[in-house]
C-alpha cells in the first residue's frame, strides 16, 4: 500500500520531535501541519490538540515522530521514538527522519496491527508543500478552468481538496502574530496588567460580537452580563478620560509627581542612614552594614537621577496614559498598576538583593548544620541521608557556621525593613488588581434582572392560602421564590483576568521565612512546551 505523507517545507529544519496533522482515510494521506519539538509533557500535548479541534472542527492528532540531528540517531532516541507511539498512538505510525545538512531522508509507515501475511510497512511518498501558500489559496474544481487550460488539469481534485481544506481550517494551530513572539514581548506582555486586561477584554468583545447563537440561557445570561460589564468599564473609563482632561488635572499631576518622588528617596535615604547605625540599639556587623548601605544609597541616587531626567516628559506620558481610559476603567487601572511597579522599580531590586543575601544564609545554614549531625542532602532521591566527614571538614564547617551567622542578624534586619516596603507595593497593587477583578467579574445584568424582575431568577415556589372554607375546594396562591443576591452573584460570576497569583497565607509566610521572592503575577507551575 502506498501512503502519502504532505509535509511542509517551513517544518524541514524543525527540531526533533512530533508529528501533528490529519490522517485523510478515503486518500490514505497523512497532512503533517506542525512539529512538537522536545522537550514536552505528553498530558499537556493532549490538552492542546483537544483545544486545535475544538477551534478548528479538525481531527488533528499525533501522526507519528520526526528525527532532526547531525547524524543517524543513536539507538536509544530510536527506542525512545518508537516508544512514544504507545503513548500517541495512530495507525499508520509515520516515522521521518533527516540528517541535518543533507538532502537524506529515510520514511517509514509502521502499522503495529496489521493481519498476518500483510506487510507491516507501507511504502510512502513524501510530499512538499508550501504552508503559507496552500492557507491563502482557493482550490477551483476542473470545470471552473478556462477551455485552454482544461487539458492540464489534474483527473480529480478531491484528495488536493481534503489538503487544502486541512491547512485552511488549521491556521489556529499555526498563524498567529509573530512579533509578539520575539523575545522578550512575550515576557513582557506575561508580566504586565495592561496587557492581560486587553487580551482578557478582546476576549470579551469576540463573545459579543460572535453569530453563534446561545445554546441555553445560562450563556445567554452570561453574554448579557459580559456586554453590560464592558458597557459600565468604558462608561467609567470615559468619565475619568473626561474629569482628567479637565481643568488641568494632568499638569497637577505632573507637577506633584517629582516632589513626591523627591521626599520618598529622601525617606528611603534616612531609612538606609538609620539602618547604617545602631538601628533599635542592635549592633551590627559594621563593615557589611556601611557596605550595603552605601550600596542601597547609590541605587536611590540612579533612580533620582532618572527621574529627575524624565522630569520633563512626565506631563506628555500622563497625557497619553490618561487616554487609555477610553478603553475602560479596568485598562487605566492596570496601566496605572504597571506604572506604580515602574516607580518602585529601585524598592524591588533592594528587595531582590536582601532576599537573594537572606536566602544564602538561611541555606547555607541548614546546610551546614546537617553537616554537624552527619547528613547531607541527596539530590538524586531528594532526601536526606547520613554521610561521615573528616575533620577538616568539621574545621571548615564551623568556621563558615560561625561566620554566617554573626553576619545574618545585619542582613536579616535589611531583608525585614525592604520586605515590608516590597509588601507595601504589593499590597496597593493588590488592591488595584481586586477593584479590576470586580468590573470584570460583576454580573451586573442578572443582578439588576433579580432587582428589577425577581420572578425571572427563580429558586423555587411557595404557596399562599387563599381562602379555606368547610365543604368548598382549597385555594393556593403559587408564589415564586426570588434567587437570593449571594447565590446570583455565585451562579452567574464571571470569570477574571487571573494575572495576578493565588497564594495561601502558609505558602506567604513559607516564602517569607525562607527568603523566597513574591511575584505580583502568576507563576509557571510546571513545564510548558
Amino acid at each position: 500500500m502506498v501512503l502519502k505523507a504532505f509535509f511542509p517545507t517551513c517544518c524541514a529544519s524543525a527540531d526533533s520531535g512530533l508529528l501533528v496533522g490529519r490522517w485523510v482515510p478515503e486518500q490514505s494521506s497523512a497532512v503533517v501541519l506542525a512539529v512538537v519539538h522536545f522537550p514536552f509533557i505528553p498530558i499537556q500535548v493532549k490538552e492542546f490538540l483537544a483545544q486545535v479541534q475544538q477551534a478548528s472542527r479538525v481531527g488533528v492528532t499525533v501522526l507519528g515522530t520526526w528525527c532532526h540531528c547531525q547524524q543517524e540517531p543513536e539507538e536509544g532516541l530510536s527506542r525512545f521514538l518508537e516508544g512514544l507511539g504507545a503513548i500517541f498512538y495512530h495507525e499508520p505510525w509515520l516515522q521521518l527522519c533527516r540528517e541535518r545538512g543533507s538532502t537524506f531522508w529515510s520514511c517509514k509507515a509502521v502499522r503495529r496491527a496489521a493481519p498476518p501475511g500483510v506487510p507491516s510497512e507501507d511504502q510512502v511518498v513524501l510530499v512538499f508543500y508550501n504552508q503559507r501558500q496552500v492557507l491563502l489559496s482557493q482550490l477551483h474544481p476542473p470545470a471552473a478552468l478556462p477551455d485552454h487550460q482544461a487539458g492540464d488539469a489534474p483527473v480529480s481534485t478531491r484528495g488536493l481538496a481534503a489538503v487544502f481544506d486541512t491547512v485552511a481550517c488549521s491556521k489556529v494551530l499555526f498563524c498567529s502574530n509573530r512579533l509578539f513572539r520575539l523575545w522578550p514581548l512575550p515576557f513582557i506582555c506575561s508580566k504586565l496588567s495592561t496587557c492581560e486586561q486587553v487580551q482578557h477584554r478582546l476576549g470579551h468583545l469576540s463573545l459579543i460580537f460572535s453569530t453563534r447563537k446561545a445554546e441555553n440561557p445560562t450563556q445567554l445570561m452570561r453574554k448579557a452580563n459580559v456586554l453590560v460589564s464592558v458597557l459600565l468599564d468604558v462608561a467609567l473609563g470615559l468619565a475619568l478620560l473626561t474629569w482628567l482632561h479637565g481643568k488641568d488635572h494632568i499638569g497637577q499631576l505632573a507637577d506633584a509627581l517629582i516632589p513626591v518622588a523627591d521626599r520618598v528617596a529622601e525617606e528611603l535615604q534616612h531609612l538606609l542612614q538609620w539602618l547604617m547605625g545602631a538601628p533599635a540599639g542592635l549592633k551590627m556587623n559594621r563593615a557589611l552594614d556601611q557596605v550595603l548601605g552605601r550600596f542601597f544609597l547609590y541605587h536611590i541616587h540612579l533612580w533620582i537621577s532618572y527621574i529627575h531626567l524624565m522630569s520633563p516628559f512626565i506631563e506628555c506620558i500622563l497625557w497619553h496614559v490618561g487616554l487609555s481610559a477610553c478603553l475602560g476603567l479596568t485598562v487605566a487601572l492596570s496601566l496605572l498598576s504597571d506604572i506604580i511597579a515602574l516607580l518602585t522599580f529601585h524598592i524591588y531590586c533592594f528587595y531582590v538583593y536582601g532576599a537573594r543575601l537572606y536566602c544564602l544564609k538561611i541555606y547555607g545554614l541548614s546546610s551546614l548544620w546537617r553537616l554537624f549531625r552527619g547528613k547531607k542532602w541527596n539530590m538524586l532521591r531528594q532526601r536526606v541521608d547520613s554521610c561521615s566527614y573528616d575533620l577538616d571538614q568539621l574545621f571548615i564547617g564551623t568556621l563558615l557556621f560561625t561566620i554566617l551567622v554573626f553576619l545574618l542578624p545585619t542582613i536579616a534586619l535589611y531583608y525585614l525593613v525592604f520586605t515590608l516596603l516590597r509588601l507595601l507595593v504589593v499590597t496597593v497593587q493588590g488592591l488595584l488588581h481586586l477593584l479590576v477583578d470586580l468590573v470584570n467579574s460583576l454580573p451586573l445584568y442578572s443582578v439588576g434582572l433579580r432587582l428589577c424582575r425577581p420572578y425571572r431568577l427563580a429558586a423555587g415556589v411557595k404557596f399562599r392560602v387563599l381562602k379555606q372554607e368547610a365543604g368548598k375546594p382549597l385555594r393556593l396562591l403559587m408564589q415564586i421564590n426570588p434567587l437570593p443576591y449571594s447565590h446570583v452573584v455565585c451562579t452567574y460570576r464571571l470569570p477574571s483576568c487571573g494575572c495576578h497569583p493565588k497564594v495561601s497565607w502558609s505558602s506567604l509566610c513559607r516564602k517569607l521565612f525562607f527568603g523566597e521572592l513574591i511575584y505580583p503575577w502568576r507563576q509557571k507551575e510546571g513545564q510548558r512546551d
